[in-house]
């Protein structure tokens, strides 16, 4: 009888250890946006320009999955006093490709929805919030978006050269993983030359 609950109990915990590691329909769910900082007194001209991607971190990644993959650049441009143009490069399957979103100021200086939501199918919501900036080295930026009805974020550690210092890359995982992911959420990239320092 001893054996047989031992055995049970053992199988329950292989079963829901492989529904918290990897089960594809659980997510870490995310913050609400009041538990995540915002740039105070954000400056729309200091942050326009190109930002390196240093590292992505989110509740859909799988580096162990994702494995290595190559640094992407995003170049903001203000449209008016509250819309960024924000394009893209990266690579993706050895070709260049280049993306284009519209990002409009919400009611928080520093906060962003995507423009023109109707036209990615699926979509239900999206924003964009800066945590943190010196504008002339790193920013720090949270996407949460609500797609089919399952809610994804992701933190994005910027440069505005291909390196950031190893201080503020310690800084970006103790914050990541104060949102609840853990070291296989947290993707740093690998620079490269090609594509991303076009535009």
């Amino acid at each position: 009888m001893a054996q047989g609950l031992l055995w049970l109990g053992l199988v329950l915990l292989a079963t829901l250890q492989a529904q918290v590691q990897g089960s594809s329909g659980s997510l870490i769910p995310a913050p609400a946006l009041n538990k995540i900082p915002l740039q105070p007194d954000f400056k729309e001209e200091q942050f326009q320009g190109k930002w390196y991607v240093i590292a992505i971190a989110g509740n859909s990644i799988n580096k162990r999955k994702q494995g290595q993959a190559k640094m992407y650049s995003s170049t903001y441009r203000l449209l008016d006093n509250t819309t960024f143009s924000v394009t893209s490069l990266l690579v993706r399957n050895g070709l260049c490709e280049r993306l284009m979103r519209t990002f409009v100021q919400s009611s928080k200086p520093g906060q962003f929805t995507l423009g023109n939501i109707e036209r990615y199918e699926g979509m239900q919501s999206y924003t964009v919030r800066v945590v943190s900036s010196n504008y002339d080295e790193f920013a720090i930026l949270f996407f949460k978006k609500l797609f089919k009805n399952r809610e994804y974020f992701k933190m994005t550690l910027y440069g505005r050269s291909k390196m950031v210092p190893d201080d503020l890359k310690e800084y970006f995982i103790l914050f990541v993983k104060s949102l609840g992911l853990t070291d296989n959420h947290i993707l740093f990239f690998v620079p490269t030359g090609q594509c991303i320092d076009d535009d």
